[in-house]
């Protein structure tokens, strides 16, 4: 009788958890997903109706009541989730285990600060789960594409950020000089605000320049804000084409850590080594 390792799959309990709970690929796993999807829609719903003051007074008890029982259900399934992986810290840090635990706190948070039970719409971002569901695996290798391409994108933002950010001071403070208080650019983060308005062209209109010094600066940041536009567009193309490059997705589940998005020639998980 050979002996688990680290990187052998869940035995036991835990692996008929893993089947149902993680994957996809067999009828109770598939109907498991199916009816998790319709509770998050139902429990999103609901969220939405207390929201509507006719519909809170007339039915916000049931409501309430209904709100707690998909909170039941869901701190049971996150429960379940840690119980069929092998490395349950690693789950709860993961995107989807964040994004479960955080469909759950707003409903306790609200036993100590009323009114924060309408975070619970963030369930709706467990619904991701449904390109799994749906064997989109297609979509996940876009959606780890562009991932990837927006982490190698991130210095150069960074830097181009860092530049824009000393323009808006820049700016401001130019502003903040040229028309002053007479015309609105009461204060230095005054004239930034106006400038950040202005070089994503936004133009709210609420603070506007008066005098034509004011006016032709104005010009001059209007014309830049279509190259601010352009350049991040410009870096995060080039990086997605790059990482358009590599190969597909295996839609299968570690037994670890519940991790997904492995390379198709995979073997081992790239979250926690445990063997796929």
């Amino acid at each position: 009788m050979p002996l688990h390792s680290e990187q052998s799959p869940p035995a036991g309990v835990r692996a008929w958890l893993h089947e149902i709970i993680f994957e996809s690929d067999t009828p109770a796993g598939k109907a498991f997903d199916v009816a998790l999807l319709c509770t998050i829609l139902l429990s999103v719903l609901a969220v939405m109706l207390e929201s509507v003051a006719p519909i809170r007074v007339k039915y916000g008890a049931a409501i309430r009541i209904s709100e707690w029982a998909f909170t039941v259900l869901f701190t049971v399934e996150y429960v379940l989730r840690l119980v069929a992986v092998r490395r349950p810290l690693l789950y709860a840090r993961s995107f989807y285990g964040l994004v479960d635990l955080l469909a759950l706190l707003p409903s306790y948070v609200s036993l100590l600060v009323p009114g924060t039970q309408s975070l619970l719409v963030i369930r709706v971002l467990r619904l991701l789960r449904v390109f799994r569901v749906l064997k989109l695996v297609s979509f996940l290798g876009e959606a780890e594409v562009l991932l990837t391409a927006l982490r190698a994108s991130r210095p150069k933002i960074t830097v181009f950020l860092g530049a824009v950010l000393s323009t808006v001071v820049i700016m401001g403070s130019v502003m903040y000089m040229v028309e002053g208080e007479a015309n609105g650019f009461d204060s230095i983060p005054r004239g930034m605000y106006w400038a950040i308005v202005t070089m994503t062209t936004v133009g709210f209109g609420d603070i506007t320049p008066k005098t034509v010094p004011g006016q032709f600066i104005a010009s001059l940041l209007m014309i830049m804000g279509y190259g601010v536009l352009a350049v991040p567009t410009g870096i995060v193309s080039v990086e997605l084409a790059a990482a358009s490059r590599r190969g597909g997705l295996n839609p299968e589940a570690c037994p670890g850590c519940g991790a997904e998005g492995h390379d198709v020639d995979a073997v081992f998980c790239k979250r926690c080594g445990t063997r796929l």
